[in-house]
């Protein structure tokens, strides 16, 4: 996987970091990162997925209701929030190699209250791994690489490679959250 170190300790740019990546290169990142998910739900079972693990740093400030601020994300929840923002980030770097300029999100998320089994997780794994790739056949030959976004300014600027890089990093940083909640779910039911 990218190693995102020297960006998140400030030492290196996003735009450094994705300097020479292809679309190629986005699509093998893509596929190791959806199958490294799809590897950690090997062993879980249904329980695993809707277990409520302990996470005394819990801490959504985007939450659409406040009482869910500090709310222990389970599996589901997890496995819903990666996908929804990669393929955000797939979707907005299509239309930045596009030529596209746009403010504004393009997040779907879907109700992490709905996917309570391991089957439905491995599915949104899936479905998503499809629509990421299917968001670089979007991409013209020579992409639009001077057309960038500075999302917020810990970031910088960065171009439709950056954006989709993005994604990713966040799906991530969130892999050590999910490892976590997977290990409780199983020490709780004696795995």
């Amino acid at each position: 996987m990218l190693d995102f170190t020297a960006v998140r300790n400030k030492e290196m740019s996003y735009a450094e970091l994705v300097a020479g990546l292809t679309v190629a290169d986005l699509r093998h990142l893509t596929h190791e990162l959806i199958d490294y998910q799809l590897a950690l739900l090997a062993d879980c079972t249904d329980a695993d997925v809707v277990f409520t693990p302990v996470d005394p740093n819990a801490n959504d400030p985007y939450a659409a209701d406040n009482t869910d601020v500090d709310l222990a994300w389970n599996l589901g929840h997890l496995i819903v929030h990666v996908t929804a923002s990669s393929e955000e980030g797939a979707v907005l770097a299509a239309e930045m190699a596009r030529g596209v300029v746009r403010d504004g999100r393009s997040r779907s998320e879907v109700p992490w209250e709905t996917v309570t089994t391991v089957a439905q997780c491995r599915q949104r794994l899936v479905e998503s791994r499809r629509m990421r790739l299917a968001s670089l056949d979007m991409w013209p030959d020579a992409p639009y690489l001077d057309n960038k976004v500075t999302p917020w300014p810990s970031i910088g600027e960065i171009d439709a490679y950056g954006r989709f890089i993005l994604g990713l990093s966040h799906d991530q940083g969130h892999l050590a959250q999910i490892e976590d909640v997977i290990a409780q779910a199983k020490a709780a039911r004696g795995a």
